[in-house]
């Protein structure tokens, strides 16, 4: 789409606003390029996307002088990488002329269609941090062990804690042998403790005990798996985002032995994020019309136990009933039964009510978010959240 059809269709302001966050601004720290201060000057990788220098040099092996891009691990020396002079000429245009104007803080909060007066959740801890995590991607909590397990883009992609935020267990080296982790999207707990990883590196659904063995590794069958969820029974339910289905499995972790392997769901649209609730077992898909990362089209299917579908909405009848856009980057069921969302556009968490006023919106956290990524509810009105922004697991204390 042209620059003249997009002035037509968004306000100045929030173009100005747009441009600001999407090109101004560091998408491994998000921190703003700035032209004085030479670790936050954009530097171009050889692939072509642009990082801070402080990044640069924060991802750079200190024995070879290399680094791999975060966005598309194409490898890169440091003598390769140099300074971006178009985002550095945007950076100096929009400090001397242009001013971007603030979002008013009570425009920018959600208002039900039915003006329901919203109570905000409070953070009660954070734990993680750069230089621990490092672009996380997804997050799991396992009741039986109360522990949280997160998938991130470091030496080890899967990391261990327990709830004061202490690092238990690390594992899953980058590589091709069985036991690795390339490019973990999805992860969760069983009922019995095991990790499982979708695994979009090699296309694979890999299960881990709890000391970080792997006892399981289904592949072949998928073209791109991506969210992976357990029900009430055990079973695994993943999303594939370039079939369009979701698979159900069954499968004995202590032999590594496949039971039960079917699709259960066909003829979807790129799904990806898939949650189960453990109160009555309905499920939620969230469709990407459009399967791009930075595309807000989407859409949300809610289903019984039964895989019945019960509603579902798509981001034009969600911007009927909300002000502003809603971008959908995790989903979760809370202790309720209802559906949680993460949503990276406005840095907020959201409750839609299930019932038969599916849907009804609650926006319920509002603050302290980045870039939220992950979502989960530990079943005792608190809800952890995975936010990438500054690469940290934070937990909220519900009062809603």
């Amino acid at each position: 789409m042209s620059a003249r059809a997009l002035a037509q269709i968004w306000a100045p302001q929030k173009i100005l606003r747009e441009a600001a966050i999407n090109i101004l601004e560091c998408k491994v720290c998000f921190e703003n390029y700035k032209q004085q201060q030479h670790l936050r000057r954009p530097q171009n990788l050889r692939c072509g996307h642009v990082i801070c220098q402080q990044c640069v040099s924060s991802l750079t092996d200190s024995h070879n002088l290399t680094l791999e891009c975060p966005f598309c691990r194409q490898s890169c020396r440091v003598t390769e990488t140099s300074e971006c002079l178009p985002v550095l000429c945007l950076v100096e245009i929009f400090q001397s002329s242009v001013h971007i104007p603030e979002e008013n803080s009570d425009k920018k909060k959600y208002t039900s269609a039915s003006g329901q007066e919203i109570a905000n959740v409070k953070m009660s801890s954070a734990f993680g941090g750069w230089g621990e995590l490092f672009n996380p991607t997804s997050v799991a909590f396992c009741p039986r062990s109360r522990t949280v397990v997160i998938a991130h883009d470091g030496r080890k992609r899967v990391r261990i804690f327990n709830m004061r935020g202490e690092c238990i267990l690390q594992f899953g080296h980058k590589g091709h042998s069985r036991h690795d982790i390339n490019y973990p999207l999805g992860v969760s707990f069983t009922l019995d403790g095991y990790i499982l990883v979708a695994d979009g590196g090699d296309r694979s659904i890999k299960a881990f005990n709890i000391e970080g063995k792997n006892v399981l590794v289904v592949r072949k069958q998928f073209c791109l798996p991506w969210g992976v969820a357990v029900n009430s029974a055990n079973q695994m339910l993943v999303t594939d985002s370039e079939a369009g289905t979701l698979s159900l499995l069954e499968a004995n972790f202590r032999t590594g032995e496949v039971n039960q392997n079917e699709k259960v769901l066909t003829n979807l649209c790129h799904p990806r994020e898939v949650a189960v609730s453990q109160t009555d077992g309905c499920i939620i898909v969230v469709e990407h019309l459009l399967a791009r990362a930075s595309s807000c089209g989407m859409r949300l299917k809610l289903f019984s136990n039964k895989m019945q579908l019960v509603g579902q909405i798509d981001s034009f009848g969600i911007s009927l009933l909300l002000s502003p856009e809603l971008c959908v980057s995790a989903v979760s069921f809370d202790w309720e039964g209802n559906v949680i969302v993460a949503d990276r556009i406005n840095r907020s968490v959201l409750c839609i009510s299930t019932s038969s006023e599916f849907p009804s919106f609650k926006n319920i956290i509002q603050e302290g978010l980045v870039n939220p990524v992950g979502l989960v509810s530990t079943g005792e009105k608190t809800l952890i959240v995975l936010d990438s922004g500054d690469h940290s697991v934070k937990l909220y204390t519900a009062g809603y």
